[in-house]
């Protein structure tokens, strides 16, 4: 248990904000398998201010989601707290947090995103104007630097903390880096004994064991799930249980899966439509599909469906077909 600013998370484990993936269904899928905190995906602050129409789709909340933590970016100062403030005035995110960790070039060049970990001070300044113009509680997801020169993690966390941040989330790889290589636990570890504000950890957690050997060897108060939680909410229930009982829960059966895809599919249709829904659903049902043996004919077929009752079809097949080749062996 541990607080970000008065908001009380019930666990440790936090789902961490994927672009093009973290919208309301999603979740709240993974927050009913017991996630302590959900993060949206990141929204630019210029897309706000103009409201955008897409862009206020995503700052959509169930209220079953909460706490949520809502992530912005932006290069700008006067824009970036603009939209801090229409955040707090119109969603009911529990946090605002600013992201500093996206490595894709089209964030960067913009100066937003990665681009910030070159100076210290810009977070401080960035990171201040924002706590300054809302109540909320303001935090930060970075990363440890933008390559293996330029890593000033430490000063980066402390400059966030003196600003007024009330945590960091910190994914331990360089901006270089991307998604490739291991996540530097070292430096996440360095952070923590470094800063009293929060600090939640990322990278590389991929079984409910990582997540607890990350616990131990740098003593960070959380860990973020991400590409791991995707097509697999259980990796967060897991991953929950795990830290709480010492209990190593089994993975679910095909069947437990699919009935989860669905449930997903239909929050998304709610939420976008059937047309969007389905072009998107295709690869979380690919994720949903990951690992099971016999996949690849259903996995090709997904990506041809164009409405919810081929998608499902395809699905409950493929569960027929796999439960009756395990009754047959």
């Amino acid at each position: 248990m541990f607080k970000i600013g008065d908001i009380e998370l019930k666990n440790r484990v936090v789902l961490a904000p994927m672009a093009g993936v973290c919208n309301a269904a999603f979740r709240l899928t993974v927050k009913e398998f017991g996630a302590g905190l959900v993060c949206a995906e990141m929204v630019s602050d210029k897309a706000i201010l103009y409201q955008n129409a897409k862009t206020m789709g995503m700052l959509y909340i169930d209220e079953r989601e909460k706490p949520l933590s809502l992530q912005i970016f932006g290069g700008e100062k006067e824009s970036l707290v603009e939209a801090a403030k229409f955040v707090e005035q119109n969603t009911t995110a529990d946090i605002i947090d600013i992201n500093m960790g996206c490595p894709v070039p089209k964030i960067t060049k913009c100066d937003a995103g990665a681009k910030w970990l070159l100076d210290p001070n810009k977070i401080y300044d960035m990171v201040a104007s924002v706590v300054d113009a809302v109540n909320k509680p303001v935090t930060v997801k970075m990363r440890t630097g933008w390559d293996e020169d330029h890593v000033y993690a430490v000063e980066n966390a402390m400059a966030i903390e003196r600003a007024g941040g009330k945590a960091v989330s910190l994914h331990g790889r360089t901006r270089v880096q991307m998604y490739e290589g291991h996540a530097d636990w070292n430096i996440i570890k360095e952070v923590k004994e470094a800063v009293n504000i929060p600090v939640i950890g990322n990278g590389d957690v991929e079984t409910p064991q990582d997540a607890k050997r990350m616990l131990d060897e740098t003593g960070v108060d959380g860990v973020m799930i991400g590409r791991a939680a995707l097509g697999n909410p259980w990796m967060i229930y897991r991953t929950v249980r795990y830290l709480e009982t010492g209990q190593l829960i089994e993975e679910p059966r095909v069947r437990e899966k699919i009935e989860v895809c669905k449930i997903h599919l239909d929050r998304l249709i709610a939420l976008k439509g059937e047309n969007v829904a389905i072009r998107e659903m295709r690869k979380h049902a690919a994720w949903y599909l990951k690992g099971i043996k016999g996949n690849a004919r259903v996995r090709n077929a997904i990506n041809s469906c164009e409405t919810r009752h081929e998608l499902v079809s395809l699905l409950d097949e493929f569960v027929e077909e796999t439960e009756h080749k395990v009754k047959a062996s």
